[in-house]
């Protein structure tokens, strides 16, 4: 659909998965119960760092911000996504496309950027023990925390700045399951190439830096973990990362494959498999993977969740 003077599209239409109707409502119910769990366990670790002392620690502190995050990352797609399988309504306006558009923008930026954040905190954990209470107070957490947010969320600004001063008077259809740079780009009936350009730049910033700096300070982690002498010292040392690092290869190998992979092999049926990957597993996946992983966390939710500590000894002052 279009406006009266015929040169802007007013609403698009979203092409999600082409399944046949016994398919869709197994998806529908597969998506609910996957979106009702990662809001349970995201929640549960946010209000879990919150009300456990023990856990008021810039490490725990960032996790509660990345379970935070995934809270909102999965709103953004999914509702939509879970009514069109029931509804069969694909149509989505303007302003509710780059609004979508903008919230999943600058909370993938931030996340970026929030599990750099991590890796640094890691780094400084296991390469500079001695110094880590004075390198990361809890004011220089909550400084860094507040700066991956602040730069997600300016980022999405900038990109949708010039992404919505580009016309859409083509075709409406967009082949993805929500409102995405790429197919929105593809369907623009103006002059892309400053849009691109910028899109470009800051996705330098928000991908690429970030992933250097988490690759820097893995790099720094694992040559000083190999130089401890002890394997006890190595594992409890390895076991205090290996969840970030689970996080960080599963998160950053979907995006790139999505956003940086070759257009000989880039096709929008494949893109959406792969994007159901970081807009929904992931934020589903990285609880439990934290959890698993994390003794400090799986006993002060047992204590939340019970509302009683399981064992004193397990819980460290």
């Amino acid at each position: 659909m279009r406006n009266l003077s015929g040169d802007h599209t007013v609403e698009f239409v979203l092409v999600d998965f082409p399944t046949s109707p016994p398919l869709q409502l197994l998806l529908f119910a597969l998506f609910l119960v996957i979106f009702l769990l990662t809001l349970l366990e995201n929640a549960l670790i946010v209000s879990t760092i919150w009300l456990t002392p023990s856990l008021h620690r810039p490490m725990f502190f960032f996790l509660g911000h990345l379970s935070f995050l995934e809270l909102w990352y999965i709103n953004v797609t999914v509702p939509r996504l879970l009514g069109a399988f029931l509804t069969q309504e694909h149509r989505v306006s303007y302003v509710g496309c780059m609004t979508q558009l903008y919230f999943f923008i600058a909370l993938a930026c931030t996340e970026c950027v929030l599990l750099a954040v991590m890796a640094y905190d890691r780094y400084l954990a296991i390469c500079e023990p001695l110094r880590y209470p004075s390198l990361m107070p809890f004011s220089m957490a909550t400084r860094l925390a507040a700066s991956s947010w602040g730069s997600g969320f300016f980022s999405s600004m900038m990109k949708l700045l010039f992404i919505s001063r580009l016309s859409y008077c083509g075709s409406n259809i967009i082949n993805h399951f929500f409102c995405d740079i790429s197919p929105l780009l593809n369907l623009t009936c103006s002059n892309k190439e400053q849009a691109e350009l910028v899109d470009f730049l800051l996705a330098l910033v928000m991908i690429l830096l970030p992933l250097m700096a988490v690759v820097s300070s893995y790099a720094a982690i694992i040559a000083t973990i190999l130089r401890i002498p002890t394997a006890q010292g190595r594992h409890k040392a390895f076991s205090t990362c290996a969840s970030h690092m689970a996080v960080v290869v599963i998160y950053y190998s979907s995006t790139l494959f999505t956003y940086a992979r070759p257009r000989a092999i880039y096709t929008f049926n494949h893109n959406k498999v792969i994007s159901v990957l970081y807009t929904v597993i992931v934020p589903f996946l990285n609880p439990a993977i934290y959890c698993l992983r994390n003794k400090e966390v799986k006993d002060a939710l047992r204590k939340t969740v019970l509302g009683r500590c399981p064992c004193s000894r397990d819980i460290p002052d």
